[in-house]
C-alpha cells in the first residue's frame, strides 16, 4: 500500500500546487481571488481602490496570479482587465470560503 500510495505522488504535481496555494497565502492576493469570484472581471485600478492600495501594488499581485495561471487578462484600451483563470480556481476559492465559514461556526 505504501509503494502504491509513493507512486501515486506525482512531484511536478504536488510541486505545482504547493506554489498555487504559496500564491494564494498572501492575504491581499486572497482578497483577490475572492474579489474575481464576485465580480467575474475587475481591473488593476478597481483592485486598487477596493485593497487601498497603490495601482503598483495591486498590478503586482496580479501578475503574480497571472503568472501561477490563478487569473488570466485581456486590454481593452490602456485598461487590463483580470478573471479567474477558469472553473477550477472558482470552485477552490469557494470550497476554501465554505470550509473557513464552517470552521469559525465551530469555534
Amino acid at each position: 500500500m505504501a509503494a502504491e500510495l509513493r507512486r501515486s505522488l506525482i512531484e511536478e504535481d504536488i510541486v505545482g500546487m504547493a506554489q498555487m496555494f504559496k500564491a494564494l497565502s498572501d492575504p491581499n492576493r486572497m482578497k483577490i481571488a475572492y474579489l474575481l469570484q464576485q465580480k467575474e472581471e475587475l481591473c488593476v485600478c478597481d483592485v486598487a481602490l477596493i485593497l487601498d492600495s497603490s495601482v503598483a501594488t495591486a498590478s503586482h499581485h496580479l501578475r503574480l496570479l497571472k503568472q501561477m495561471d490563478i487569473t488570466k487578462s485581456r486590454k481593452e484600451g490602456k485598461n487590463v482587465f483580470y478573471s479567474l483563470k477558469d472553473h477550477h480556481i472558482h470552485t477552490l476559492i469557494t470550497m476554501t470560503l465554505e470550509h473557513q465559514k464552517e470552521k469559525n461556526c465551530h469555534e
